[in-house]
């Protein structure tokens, strides 16, 4: 019996062995999967140029460019979202790493078993789709987000990140701004963030940490907002003129009531209209957290409501 997800997805298959490629497409075929085939690397890179699938099934070991070096090429380009899962005979534990360091997400040894396949498949799948939803929401609210590999590579951006790395690289105002990596409007962190960011191998969102970078005219602030994979952060930028008007209104606010810098952020953020937990979202911190902060902030501020927090502080903001 097929199921939504197999049915609703596009798989590539890159293998230069046609009995392994004949197996895979009868499975993938009965489970009501759309199956694109290439049987080199140079015509998996070419394929997806032209439909860009859900998910890759990878041989690891091809005559010329092998699967690592076309995994690395994939992700470097259109298929940078695109969950790789590699397929290979070779058991030796240190290929199966190279298969994970080149961006694979799951690997499967020779001889196949379609149940095991399909069962792998659609866990990524499942994965996969949640993630791009979360993004598109993000796409849509206009956020300035962006997330990064532990290095400091981008991975993926909102279209308004997206816009504001292109400004800081100096590129033209007309280039594409999908939103997309691919190799036509690919843009990476400024080389001092790359750095801040490969330090950051614990970090603590907590803090609230950020750097701030100026370049052909614009200044932004990145902040870390949370990790969200073993080798993924998110990050959020902020422009000159909102850091500015941020760290005013805080420190307004901190000094008038006497509030530790995290409650007047919180206090801040109610002002703007930010539910408890759009603030623990922005300020990267637990829903829990914020809302104690503000029970502290209704204690020092002298009122009860959030609506009587929100006027005390709107009339410190307007002095």
């Amino acid at each position: 019996m097929t199921d939504s997800i197999l049915k609703r997805s596009i798989v590539l298959v890159v293998d230069d062995h046609p009995d392994t490629l004949q197996l895979l497409i009868d499975s993938l075929d009965r489970s009501g999967v759309t199956v694109l085939v290439a049987t080199s690397g140079a015509q998996a890179l070419e394929q997806v140029t032209r439909l860009l699938p859900d998910l890759i099934l990878l041989d690891a070991v091809m005559p010329g460019m092998d699967g690592f070096a076309t995994c690395r090429a994939l992700k470097a380009g259109l298929a940078a979202g695109v969950p790789v899962i590699f397929m290979t005979g070779l058991e030796d534990t240190e290929h199966i790493v190279r298969g994970l360091d080149a961006g694979g997400i799951d690997y499967l040894t020779k001889p196949i078993a379609p149940d095991e396949l399909l069962a792998r498949m659609r866990v990524h799948l499942a994965n996969a789709r949640e993630a791009q939803d979360v993004r598109t929401a993000l796409d849509v609210s206009g956020r300035t987000m962006l997330a990064s590999d532990n290095a400091g590579k981008v991975r993926w951006t909102t279209p308004q990140a997206q816009r504001i790395l292109e400004q800081l690289a100096g590129l033209p105002a007309d280039r594409a701004k999908t939103g997309k990596a691919s190799p036509s409007n690919a843009v990476e962190l400024p080389p001092e963030v790359c750095a801040w960011v490969a330090q950051k191998t614990e970090p603590d969102p907590a803090h609230n940490e950020s750097i701030v970078v100026a370049a052909n005219g614009l200044k932004v602030r990145f902040r870390l907002l949370s990790r969200v994979a073993e080798n993924e952060i998110l990050l959020v930028i902020q422009q000159a003129a909102q850091i500015e008007v941020e760290r005013v209104g805080i420190g307004k606010l901190q000094a008038r009531f006497t509030l530790t810098g995290r409650e007047a952020e919180v206090l801040y953020w109610l002002t703007c209209g930010k539910s408890n937990k759009d603030i623990a979202e922005i300020l990267g911190i637990s829903y829990r957290t914020a809302h104690k902060h503000l029970e502290h902030v209704y204690t020092k501020v002298g009122v009860e409501s959030r609506a009587s927090a929100v006027s005390a502080a709107v009339r410190v903001l307007d002095e």
